[in-house]
């Protein structure tokens, strides 16, 4: 069920991009006039069809599931003899210069326009997030270094306003990327606000890959150790914990939080504890004794056990926006995050940043269904981030793209002719083999990440 859950989840947000974006294409194509033949969502033989209004285009599928095409009435494809004027007026080659920019452009920009649109809406919502504090940082690590403290919440980074974590994650990528140093600006119980530095070249060093503020021993602030739930006849019910304990310190040492001591429970197996535990104002000693239980996994592990429940879920904020707030906040999200996927794509050229980058369907997938099992508002997001991809990727100046095909017209504008056509020939079988290429790479990197 799972599997079919994430392949759902997949089918729904790429399909419904690659038909966002091939709708670009046709509806500009149709308000200029230029004739569509057939609209195509996959490529390769068509498997099914029906023809539909006064130019009866033809609706298909085909059966690679590898994006899709809108074909137009175009003389380096179709015979044109035996046309009409009127007909020959609506060829595509017979338009202008700036009328096949139009028509090319529109397939990357109706991608761009709907993760406007989706994030308009989760901004105008508001999205129930985690708050930017933080929790301790290990000893050593660049954010202990920096001084920042658990229960610390960041409010700025780089003089940027941030309020949760995706967005302190976002600044701080964003400086990884550009190089520079990170002045955190963080409001500390008790102490008023301070300011922190956080090095470039702490930034720098970082693999952008997975857990970023992990790295550089940044974690989620999470509440401290109050006891939720006791399993009846488990070793936290045989030591006495009760519901509503507050767990203050382990043999002595404070208890930052509730994973803080899951930790210490899960390294302690059939070795006693002594815990130091507050209890309607009341402060008491317990000795706890986790029992030892094999855990399922590559390797036989033995863990800690005492079937207790502690609070884990870190502080959660909604900020819902007005309308113009909400699309200011939209257009400079999806502008920001295209300009980051085009530093990325440049630095791995030149190999200031991995490969390992590059993914592709599998992985994709795996974070569509991650992100619907979590909720719809995630789930959005995801579309919108990947809706963003594909117009980026698409306006890559690579033959065969759409990108491409706008580097003629461009060169078209400024010498006054079109690309010779073995010029073009010879470029579309590079672009065709760059991206076989890239392809390879992307599910290379993904069975990379399963094994």
């Amino acid at each position: 069920m799972s599997f079919l859950h994430t392949l759902l989840a997949f089918v729904v947000a790429l399909g419904s991009l690659i038909v966002i974006h091939e709708l670009g294409h046709y509806w500009v194509a149709r308000l200029f006039g230029v004739k569509v033949l057939r609209f195509s969502i996959g490529m390769g033989k068509v498997v099914w069809s029906r023809r539909v209004g006064p130019d009866q285009t033809e609706w298909a599928v085909s059966a690679l599931p590898l994006g899709g095409y809108v074909k137009m009435l175009d003389g380096r494809e179709q015979d044109l003899g035996g046309l009409a004027p009127a007909e020959l007026k609506r060829e595509f080659t017979r338009q202008s210069v700036w009328v096949r920019i139009a028509i090319v452009a529109a397939g990357p920009l109706a991608n761009f326009l709907v993760a406007i649109l989706l994030f308009a809406g989760l901004y105008m919502v508001g999205i129930a997030e985690p708050s930017s504090k933080v929790g301790a940082s290990a000893a050593g690590s660049p954010a202990a270094v920096a001084g920042l403290h658990g229960g610390d919440r960041v409010v700025a980074v780089n003089g940027q306003a941030v309020a949760v974590w995706s967005e302190l994650r976002w600044q701080l990528i964003q400086a990884a990327v550009d190089k520079t140093e990170a002045r955190l600006e963080v409001e500390r119980p008790g102490a008023g606000r301070y300011s922190l530095l956080l090095p470039a070249a702490a930034l720098t060093a970082l693999d952008l890959e997975g857990d970023v503020l992990g790295k550089l021993g940044i974690n989620l602030g999470r509440p401290p150790p109050l006891v939720e739930e006791v399993v009846a006849g488990g070793a936290g019910a045989r030591a006495g914990l009760r519901k509503g304990d507050l767990i203050v310190a382990v043999d002595g040492q404070p208890v930052a939080d509730g994973p803080a001591f899951i930790t210490i429970v899960r390294g302690a197996a059939g070795r006693t504890l002594n815990l130091a535990l507050r209890r309607a104002g009341q402060e008491l000693q317990l000795a706890l004794t986790p029992d030892a239980q094999a855990e399922k996994g590559a390797t036989a592990v033995t863990v800690g056990k005492i079937n207790v429940y502690v609070a884990q879920m870190p502080d959660m904020i909604t900020v819902p926006s007005s309308a113009p707030a909400a699309l200011h906040k939209a257009v400079a999200k999806v502008w920001d995050t295209s300009a980051m996927t085009l530093k990325m794509i440049g630095k791995m050229i030149v190999g200031e940043v991995s490969w390992k980058n590059v993914t592709g369907p599998i992985t994709i997938a795996d974070y569509a269904g991650q992100t619907a099992r979590i909720g719809v508002a995630s789930y959005l997001s995801f579309i919108a981030f990947i809706s963003i991809s594909l117009g980026v990727m698409n306006l890559l100046p690579i033959p065969v793209l759409d990108g491409g095909h706008l580097l003629y017209y461009s060169l078209e504008v400024l010498t006054g002719r079109p690309v010779p056509e073995r010029v073009g020939e010879i470029a579309q079988r590079i672009g065709v083999g760059l991206l076989v290429t890239l392809m390879v790479l992307a599910v290379f990197n993904d069975f990379a990440r399963l094994l």
